[in-house]
């Protein structure tokens, strides 16, 4: 039984995933996907990749994710769990690739600048 190790990103997250044949139990942060994830639409998210290639519930998966919100520890677990199917399987690659799924998201938030309130949101004018 091999057991694979893949890493996925975006914005400030970092998901850490450990992926082996099993029967479909996925943990994150050693609590269930439902516990971590309660709102259903990131739960979704990060499922994507095994229901688009087929294989949902084929896979046990152990997911750390660390930093920034739900949204993007849920698409660091997506982008890893995808990088992790290729890996078993290189002909789940141009359906993945397809759906961009492999693709690092590379906006960041930008930065406060000075003089502003935040990265271009200027100050409230004030006539007098």
């Amino acid at each position: 039984m091999e057991m694979i190790n893949k890493i996925g990103r975006r914005k400030t997250s970092v998901a850490r995933i450990y992926m082996a044949p099993g029967n479909g139990t996925i943990t994150v942060n050693n609590r269930s996907l439902e516990v971590h994830f309660p709102f259903e639409l990131h739960q979704i998210v990060v499922k994507q990749p095994l229901t688009l290639v087929g294989v949902d519930g084929n896979y046990d998966i152990k997911i750390n994710v660390d930093g920034g919100g739900s949204t993007g520890q849920a698409e660091a677990a997506r982008m890893a769990i995808s990088r992790a199917l290729c890996e078993f399987d290189i002909e789940h690659r141009p359906a993945l690739k397809k759906e961009g799924f492999l693709t690092r998201d590379p906006r960041m938030v930008e930065r406060k600048k000075p003089g502003r309130r935040k990265a271009r949101r200027k100050f409230q004018f004030s006539k007098r």
